[in-house]
């Protein structure tokens, strides 16, 4: 390794030549300038990198002479340059682009990398960015560094040794900082949702921004989680440092954080220099498949542009105009699904351009890629719920997706699917919010039977979940609720009782999540008579899961969402041979009134 003088680039460069430049924070500004500054004569240059966090004076149009960048993820200069024509952008997962190096596809030539000083034993720490730069300084015969002291020194497969680096330069600059800005309501929304789809000791994929750092704060009374993820930032410290991250459950690299590349404040550069419980390795291997899916419970957070109602996800360009790269998504997004009770999840705000335009559409955008498959797509999030896919017809996720659109653009896709032909004619339009419960449609409950279940409203995609639900009842179940024994829940009587106007009358139920799949085990419901601001109601409970307190939790909800709402009065009618159902209501303070029907008792109570 020897300094690198002005005079020297034509020794390294020849014209024609495919530069590899470093990635993320760990962009080489400084050596890029020396040698736009001092190899002018070297032309017809290829410039291959993937996102940069920098100046990006390469890709200024005054080089366009000198220099075709060829970007494989876009940040915000390449993105110009690219939708200019003036730039090349190739579509690769974030995994293989390292194969493409190694090769001979995309063969390099020379490598401009930063890196630490080196250690004792001449070695130097690739620093905040392993993940493609490894690869390339492998494949590449020629390897310029910049060494920057302030570069954190990070462990790992992250090491580069003094004898293979050809020339450096030596910067002494400040790293720089990345920041995902204010968390607003919707986000916080969007995190909570997601929260609720991890449980503890999962192991976690997230990058930086908004989502994934409303997602973490929502975590701090998880236990036990893990890191196996292409990036982290900042979002990360305070679940590492409180424990709740501790990577004890963890079946490859327990004990440790594992990562590609990372980027924040100076505190996170600070925070995993020398740590021994962080570790960086390359993308072939943090981001293949086969290797994310052997740690169970992985799950994958991931963005996206927009969502049409079959799944299909368009993350990388806005119609025809690129906009970022596959990058890790598709690679994180099929590792957790084949982990062991894994969770791939798209999350992203129902709207864009001030709330004029919805994200969740009928059809892409003309021009639009896919990115990630509708046969990959698990879970998709927005700030009004969780939409689940997995195994769900293109009716169902028709249904899911409506649900968490925005309630102003849900009328208009209900309109253009029937359209379509995917909806028969009797659904006509979809629940409402229920804000009574929550910032979040949902609460967990904690029950008798040491179970965890999700109290929620029922929704349109109900309809199929709850014929299973009637259809698991015994005989005397029916007849105490229905007071005759029906035999029969078509689809379209099952989709009016889950298709109710929430903002006038309720429609509750208890479900229990088995991976994708949602069980319904309990439903609570009343109709509002409003000249008497009076609600009847109505409850059933699953068999098999009575006495653990799922009647309670739904007449609790119930009498706390019609109290907000001004309802004075709650009344239901009840079997007199339904002592439990009857004793339930007694302990909530409802009073037995005599009917006509001595069979029958009326429960009242004053709200």
């Amino acid at each position: 390794m020897i300094p690198l003088t002005s005079g020297d680039w034509s020794k390294y460069v020849r014209p024609g030549s495919r530069i590899f430049i470093g990635s993320n924070a760990a962009c080489p500004d400084t050596l890029i300038q020396h040698y736009l500054t001092h190899a002018t004569e070297i032309i017809d240059i290829e410039m291959v990198h993937i996102l940069t966090i920098g100046k990006g004076v390469w890709t200024s149009p005054k080089y366009k002479d000198r220099i075709r960048v060829n970007a494989l993820f876009l940040d915000q200069n390449s993105r110009v340059s690219v939708n200019q024509g003036l730039a090349d952008y190739t579509p690769c997962f974030l995994s293989e682009i390292p194969g493409l190096f190694l090769e001979g596809v995309l063969p390099l030539d020379v490598a401009l990398i930063s890196v630490t000083p080196p250690d004792e034993n001449g070695y130097c720490s690739f620093g905040v960015s392993v993940d493609i730069v490894s690869a390339a300084c492998r494949a590449a015969p020629i390897v310029i560094a910049q060494v920057n002291p302030k570069m954190p020194r990070t462990l790992g497969q992250s090491f580069i040794h003094v004898s293979e680096i050809d020339a450096y330069l030596e910067v002494d600059e400040a790293m720089p900082v990345v920041s995902s800005g204010e968390i607003d309501e919707v986000t916080l929304k969007i995190g909570e949702y997601v929260a609720s789809l991890i449980e503890n000791g999962a192991t976690l994929q997230m990058g930086i921004g908004k989502i994934p750092d409303a997602v973490l704060r929502n975590l701090t009374n998880h236990r036990d989680l893990g890191v196996h993820t292409e990036m982290f930032s900042d979002g990360i410290l305070p679940l590492l440092k409180s424990g709740v991250i501790n990577n004890s459950k963890k079946i490859i690299h327990p004990g440790k954080t594992i990562t590609s590349f990372c980027m924040g404040s100076q505190k996170l550069y600070d925070f995993i220099h020398n740590n021994a419980h962080v570790e960086f390795h390359p993308s072939e291997y943090v981001n293949r498949p086969m290797v994310i899916a052997k740690n169970k419970k992985v799950v994958a957070i991931n963005s996206a542009i927009e969502v049409d109602l079959t799944g299909q996800v368009a993350s990388d360009s806005m119609g025809r105009r690129f906009y970022s790269g596959i990058g890790g998504q598709v690679d994180f997004i099929r590792g957790a699904a084949m982990s062991e009770g894994g969770r791939p999840i798209i999350a992203l705000p129902s709207t864009a351009k001030g709330g004029e335009v919805s994200k969740i559409v009928t059809s892409l955008a003309a021009g639009a890629g896919v990115v990630t498959s509708r046969g990959d797509v698990h879970y998709v999030v927005t700030e009004y719920g969780v939409a689940t896919l997995r195994g769900r017809s293109i009716r169902e996720r028709a249904l899911e997706l409506i649900q968490i659109a925005h309630p102003k653009f849900r009328e208009d896709l209900l309109k253009q699917v029937r359209e379509y032909g995917w909806l028969p004619a009797y659904h006509q339009h979809g629940s409402v919010l229920i804000p009574e419960l929550g910032s979040v449609e949902l609460q967990k409950l904690a029950l008798k039977d040491g179970k965890e279940y999700i109290l929620r409203p029922l929704k349109s995609s109900d309809d199929r979940r709850l014929q299973e639900f009637f259809y698991s009842h015994t005989k005397e179940t029916l007849w105490q609720r229905y007071r005759n024994i029906p035999k029969l829940m078509t689809r379209e009587y099952a989709h009016q009782l889950v298709n109710v106007d929430q903002s006038k009358d309720l429609a509750l139920c208890i479900v229990e999540r088995h991976g994708p799949r949602e069980v319904i085990f309990a439903v609570g419901r009343y109709y509002l008579d409003e000249q008497k601001k009076s609600a009847q109601f109505g409850l059933v409970v699953s068999e098999e899961k009575r006495g653990v307190g799922m009647a309670t939790s739904l007449m609790r909800s119930m009498m706390g969402i019609g109290r907000k709402r001004g309802v004075v009065e709650m009344t239901g009618m009840v079997l007199a041979s339904n002592l439990v159902m009857i004793r339930v209501f007694e302990k909530h303070g409802f009073t037995q009134h005599p009917t006509l029907d001595p069979s029958e008792i009326e429960m009242r109570r004053s709200l």
